[in-house]
């Protein structure tokens, strides 16, 4: 009878954040880029996957940072589209007295690009374009009740335009008393730019997500179901604002159903584990599929799946993510326990 009282909750969270729409562009858009591959095979976004040895996990919900993560390294590698590459590195540390601590960097390289002009002509010379955000996050908790804090000061370099921002995450996560159901609540990314990528410039929002997730074992099956519930800022994520210019304001009216519209706000995913160090997942992104897919021919975007494998002190993660008819992501993670009690 709790569960359904726990999923009524979510539901009620988009209900009554259903009234704002999404406005436009923002910059430092990388932000939203997952770079666990365990996570990316669920779909691209989990906020309330509940395990204490995944360092991945509070870079999506800085409330998962757990005292069993101390001392581990996590190293995660995404080759992306278009020669574009972009990674994460993290550590944990735990202090008895205080809580629980990690430190990473998120970083993305669009690569090299060759300079020309405003008439096409090339320079000869070439220029790079990156961006970086540093992680310093912190969680303790209160009986069944996890929270945590990130603060994540950022770069974004593009040939010789920079800005300088600052963006915080915050979450918080509750388990049941018999540890098989976790909900969990997260404010990302909260801040804004401090400098503009030119004199003068005007100040650009940044990619602001509230999401709520709830996450499931299943008790007499080896399986976990999760659910994540993005943008519950934004109701319509299927139709552009309209400007204060444009004159033809019906062009802008919604065309989906309300089921597909609460659709664009869910991602699903589950894991299968067969035993203690294997894992298969598989996911489901509707919004990502919506919109990448190539007129009718969707095929598998939006689609997810990998696997997970531990060994000994390492523990390696894979995953496919499908964007586009043009093709597929594939993600790296590997973590390191350097602790001695092994």
């Amino acid at each position: 009878m709790k569960q359904k009282y726990y999923l009524v909750f979510l539901f009620c969270l988009i209900i009554l954040t259903g009234k704002a729409q999404i406005g436009g562009e923002s910059t430092y858009q990388f932000l939203e880029l997952t770079n666990s591959a365990r996570i990316a095979a669920l779909g691209g976004n989990q906020i309330a996957i509940s395990d204490s040895t995944d360092l991945n996990l509070p870079y999506h919900n800085p409330a998962s940072l757990h005292k069993s993560m101390e001392n581990k390294v996590l190293v995660n590698y995404v080759n992306y589209m278009a020669d574009i590459n972009y990674g994460y590195a993290s550590f944990a540390h735990s202090f008895d007295s205080i809580g629980n601590f990690a430190v990473g960097i998120h970083y993305i390289n669009y690569g090299k690009f060759d300079e020309a002009t405003e008439f096409g002509q090339l320079t000869g010379s070439t220029f790079k374009a990156a961006e970086y955000a540093f992680h310093f996050i912190y969680s303790n908790k209160y009986k069944r009740l996890n929270y945590g804090a990130a603060i994540k000061p950022i770069l974004s370099t593009f040939e010789s335009y920079q800005s300088f921002g600052i963006a915080a995450d915050f979450g918080l996560s509750i388990a049941s008393k018999s540890k098989y159901t976790n909900v969990s609540l997260v404010a990302r990314n909260v801040g804004s730019q401090i400098t503009t990528y030119y004199d003068n410039g005007s100040y650009e929002k940044i990619p602001f997500n509230l999401q709520a997730g709830i996450s499931r074992r299943l008790k007499h099956a080896p399986i976990n179901l999760a659910l994540n519930m993005q943008y519950l800022n934004h109701w319509d994520l299927g139709t552009a604002e309209p400007s204060e210019t444009d004159e033809n304001m019906d062009f802008f009216e919604r065309e989906e159903g309300f089921g597909k519209q609460i659709m664009r706000h869910l991602i699903f995913g589950f894991e299968i584990l067969p035993s203690e160090n294997f894992t298969l997942r598989a996911g489901y992104n509707y919004q990502r599929r919506e919109e990448l897919k190539f007129n009718d021919k969707a095929s598998m975007v939006g689609m997810s799946a990998g696997f997970g494998l531990k060994i000994k002190r390492f523990r390696l993660d894979y995953a496919i993510s499908q964007f586009h008819l043009a093709g597929s992501s594939n993600l790296f993670s590997l973590a390191i326990n350097l602790n001695n009690n092994l």
